[in-house]
């Protein structure tokens, strides 16, 4: 081959390269979209299709084709927006005649929302997740109408209000503990008046924070509906159950079809004729080898567990920072209560099916499937008792002494709050309260699962490098196990309380909790159990998390993990290990931990001394003890008095790490930065403040944060 042939294939080569670089990295920036198809619910169901496509529905013909005039799209990461849009569609509906429907935002392309009919009418119920992001499902729907240069169908280009003919209303769910509070709703609401949409009503925001978001929402749906009886000639009915389900029981059915707790049809054939999984994610969790468990408090009436898990033999990858999900079934405990209230428990292992009466309904599970499998795997029965729920079960009050004290309780959200929120009792407890013990036999089932929410996985970060092992990671879950004052039992953590049933399990251990609660944890068809190696597994998946090292391993790091809040750290740690044994040239760490006393949550204690070890100068630990002593010394004092260690890391261009409680700690932690800034800059407060959202924008300040 000549110089110039072998030039010439070298162009060819480095043109192939770089288209196929291209492609990759528009995948990458678009999550696939590019080329996605969005999948149907039993695609979803049966692993067919990948998440996170690309919208392709058209809005404004499946409100003609469904006749509907009310459309109420969510943006929701753990189900709770999505309950809200469930129940504002039903209540326009039932108390207003006004036919409404419930949509994804992710399944729906919106940049024909100009050509809406002006006598439609829609709603936006928006939950902001992490650091004033959108949700998985509203980030294409939020990026576009955000954009400052959005372009509609069909819009003519001298248009400046191309949405002058839609009417909507929007509710922001939020935590005013996050700087970045109901960032999302409010910037969807500032972009939907400058182009030129009404908004009935006020726009609403809940805040999760302060512990309101439930009667946040009741005070704006109220006003909402007051302004949207006057802009569409409303009329209020007698609110009447229309269920949007249609259950119908199976007498000869074959087992081997009844789901009886798995989350899809792929995990269903595998169970009945072991076939293949598929591809694992968020809609097709992986049955992982739990590997080992440990107790880490040395503490009779507190208990923090570490977990190995395996994901040998699944398609499923992390990187360190990245959270596990587990996916934890209900109670025992629970379960029994809820089936027994609602007079299921002599038939609650016959199977049913559902049936959309609404075309614009879902069947938010698999079935067919049974009243106990519904209670124990899909719906979150442990979640507190709303107080418009317990207003729509009135006319099925099993008494009139019921019926009585359940509008007593419902129409006061003072007693309401006191009564039953403040003891965050659930739908069970709260009707068992209301009938003194007695069954509500009459309530239909399709009620409870068209407004209970599905049961969502519990989300953990990981506590392992995956530079040390790709495929196993871990998890550290303190048990939640909550005396409140006035409740008879404590209340009880879905998923941690299942990871210590597990830890016992693996031990061979008696739960020395008098209030201990039972699990299934055998899984469907025992199919958590490998019984050839006595082996327990759990379902997970893999959430990506932006809460990453410095890809510079020689910057700075300064990381703030008070209690579980260290588990990333003890990754970013374990990284850094790795990288300098294999002789990479490391920064230095310091990490900021804080606990109640060194002898009984002092977590990961003899690790540290062997990273110290290690790495020599480039970890310290500095540790904030809070119950030692006359004062009370948590994380952020600490950092203040390393202040000139931190000044002098941040100038070198450090990275800053937050991970723990975000309602009062995380702020702490900033104003004392801040402090620290101010004092070793020599500049005011105000300035430093500014300073620190300067990091935060650079992606220098970072924060895992709950």
């Amino acid at each position: 081959m000549t110089d110039a042939n072998v030039e010439s294939a070298f162009d060819v080569y480095d043109v192939s390269v770089l288209i196929i670089i291209l492609v990759l990295t528009l995948g990458f920036l678009t999550k696939g979209r590019l080329w996605g198809k969005s999948p149907s619910p039993e695609e979803m169901y049966n692993n067919i299709g990948t998440s996170e496509e690309e919208a392709e529905g058209n809005i404004i013909k499946t409100m003609e084709e469904t006749d509907k005039t009310m459309v109420i799209f969510f943006g929701s990461q753990t189900g709770t927006a999505e309950d809200y849009a469930n129940r504002l569609a039903k209540e326009a509906t039932a108390r207003f005649g006004l036919p409404a429907m419930v949509a994804d935002l992710e399944e729906y392309d919106l940049s024909n929302l100009n050509e809406l009919p002006s006598d439609k009418f829609v709603a936006f119920v928006m939950a902001t997740y992490g650091e004033g992001e959108p949700t998985d499902n509203a980030e294409l729907f939020f990026n576009f109408i955000t954009d400052e240069d959005v372009t509609f169908a069909n819009e003519q280009s001298a248009d400046e209000s191309p949405l002058s003919n839609l009417k909507y209303a929007i509710f922001g769910l939020g935590n005013n503990t996050y700087e970045h509070y109901n960032h999302c709703s409010r910037l969807v609401n500032k972009a939907l008046l400058a182009l030129g949409a009404t908004r009935v009503g006020p726009a609403g925001e809940g805040d999760e924070g302060a512990g309101t978001m439930e009667e946040d929402y009741l005070a704006w749906k109220e006003e909402l509906w007051t302004a949207a009886t006057a802009e569409f000639n409303l009329k209020e009915k007698e609110y009447v159950y229309q269920p949007a389900l249609e259950l119908t029981e199976l007498d000869d059915v074959s087992d081997d079809s009844v789901y009886h707790g798995e989350p899809n049809k792929n995990h269903l054939l595998h169970n009945t004729a072991s076939q293949s999984l598929g591809a694992h994610s968020a809609h097709n969790p992986f049955p992982a080898k739990i590997v080992a468990t440990k107790e880490l408090f040395n503490a009779k009436d507190r208990s923090c567990i570490h977990v190995d898990i395996d994901l040998t033999g699944s398609n499923l990858t992390y990187v360190t920072g990245d959270h596990a999900a587990v996916w934890a079934p209900n109670n025992e405990t629970e379960v029994e209560r809820l089936l027994m209230v609602l007079g299921l428990l002599d038939k609650k292992s016959t199977a049913y099916t559902l049936k959309a009466i609404d075309p614009t309904a879902k069947v938010p599970f698999p079935v067919p499937t049974t009243y106990e499998d519904t209670v124990r795997y899909y719906l979150e029965i442990n979640g507190p008792c709303s107080r418009q729920f317990l207003s729509t079960l009135l006319g099925f009050a099993p008494t009139p002494e019921a019926k009585k004290e359940a509008f007593r309780l419902s129409s006061d959200k003072d007693v309401f709050q006191e009564e039953i929120s403040s003891q965050y009792l659930n739908i069970a407890q709260t009707l068992l309260l209301c009938s003194n013990g007695q069954p509500w036999d009459k309530i239909p089932f399709t009620i409870m699962i068209e407004t209970l929410p599905r049961l969502q996985p519990r989300y953990y970060s990981i506590s392992s490098s995956s530079q040390v092992d790709k495929k196993k990671f871990s998890i550290t879950a303190v048990v939640e196990s909550i005396r409140v004052p006035g409740r008879k039992e404590p209340l009880k953590g879905v998923a941690t309380n299942y990871i210590k049933k597990l830890k016992h399990l693996m031990s061979n251990t008696v739960d020395s909790d008098k209030f201990m609660v039972d699990y299934q944890h055998e899984g469907p068809r025992g199919y958590l159990v490998d019984k050839s190696s006595d082996t327990l597994k759990m379902l997970v998946h893999i959430r990506r998390s932006n809460f990453k090292l410095p890809t510079d391993p020689t910057k700075p790091v300064i990381m703030i993990g008070p209690g579980t809040g260290v588990a990333p750290f003890r990754g970013f740690v374990h990284e850094r290990a790795t990288q300098a044994r294999n002789g990479t040239p490391v920064g230095p760490m310091i990490l900021f931990f804080g606990s109640r006393h060194p002898e009984q949550d002092f977590l990961y204690q003899e690790e540290w001394s062997e990273i110290g070890e290690q790495l020599g100068d480039k970890f310290k630990l500095v540790t904030a003890f809070s119950r030692v002593g006359n004062d009370k010394i948590y994380v952020q004092h600490k950092l203040v008095e390393y202040g000139e260690l931190v000044s002098k890391y941040i100038d070198e261009g450090a990275n800053f790490y937050v991970c723990g409680d975000a309602s009062h700690m995380a702020r702490d932690v900033s104003h004392a930065l801040a402090t620290i800034i101010a004092k070793y800059k020599g500049i005011s407060e105000f300035e430093a403040e500014e300073v620190v959202k300067s990091l935060r924008v650079q992606n220098r300040y970072q924060e895992d944060v709950w």
